[in-house]
C-alpha cells in the first residue's frame, strides 16, 4: 500500500503523507517521539540529505510535506514509504540517529 502521494500544483510538485494513524506511530511514541511530519522530515534528512537539500520541506503537525523536482520526490518517496509501515524499521532508525548523535526536531 502506498500511503504518500505526488501532487501536482501550479506547475510544481509535492509529495505528501497524512501523519497520524500510521503503523509506525507505536514505534516512534515509545522511542519519545511524536508521529509528526516534522519527525518525518527528520527521518527523510538523515536517510538522504543530499537529496532533502534539494527540496522544500513544509510539514505540519499532521502531514508530511516536500517540494521539488518530480524526479527527487519520487526518490524521496522511495526512500520513505516503506518506512511508513515498518515499525521495526523506524526503531532502528531512531536507534541509529541516537548512535549518531542526530536530533529530530518533533
Amino acid at each position: 500500500m502506498t500511503r504518500s502521494k505526488l501532487v501536482e500544483y501550479g506547475g510544481g510538485h509535492s509529495l505528501v503523507f497524512a501523519c497520524g494513524g500510521l503503523p509506525a506511530d507505536d514505534a516512534i511514541i515509545a522511542a519519545g517521539h511524536e508521529p509528526n511530519g516534522y519527525f518525518w522530515e527528520g527521518v527523510a534528512t538523515l536517510l538522504a540529505p543530499d537529496l532533502v537539500a534539494k527540496l522544500d520541506l513544509d510539514s505540519e503537525a499532521d502531514m508530511f510535506s516536500a517540494a521539488g523536482p518530480r524526479a527527487d520526490l519520487l526518490r524521496l518517496q522511495a526512500v520513505l514509504e516503506p518506512h511508513l509501515d515498518d515499525p521495526a524499521s523506524v526503531r532502528a532508525l531512531i536507534d541509529r540517529a541516537g548512535a549518531d548523535g542526530f536530533q529530530f526536531d518533533d
